[in-house]
């Protein structure tokens, strides 16, 4: 049974990082693509950065680039992101997603596997 779970969420001040881990087990994952996502209260999940475990190739949206990194570690099977100068409007649950091949994804549609989530605060 495939399962994803985050962790490395908090309450941090405007200015402050974090670096969330996104755990996957129950399957290989060494050749699929993962991202992570967030949703804040009221809004729709919205896309945030995506890796190939297959190269390396990373997309980031464009509220986060040159902000967040997206990192892999295939022989843990464990995604990160590194998020620094948070602002808050960073504050979200931030949930990560594995796809069923390794082209990257940019949309939730194109994950079938998902975490729990982790809630990110950012106060100002």
């Amino acid at each position: 049974q495939v399962q994803l779970v985050e962790s490395g969420g908090g309450l941090v001040q405007a200015g402050d990082s974090l670096r969330l881990s996104c755990a996957a087990s129950g399957r290989d994952f060494s050749s699929h693509s993962m991202g992570w996502f967030r949703q804040a209260p009221g809004k729709e999940r919205r896309f945030v950065a995506a890796i190939t475990q297959i190269g390396g190739y990373t997309y980031y949206a464009d509220p986060v680039k040159g902000r967040f990194t997206v990192s892999g570690d295939n022989a843990k099977n464990t995604m990160y992101l590194q998020m620094n100068s948070l602002k808050p409007e960073d504050t979200a649950v931030y949930y990560c997603a594995v796809r069923n091949g390794g082209r990257l994804g940019l949309t939730s549609y194109d994950y079938d596997y998902w975490g729990q989530g982790t809630q990110v605060t950012v106060s100002s």
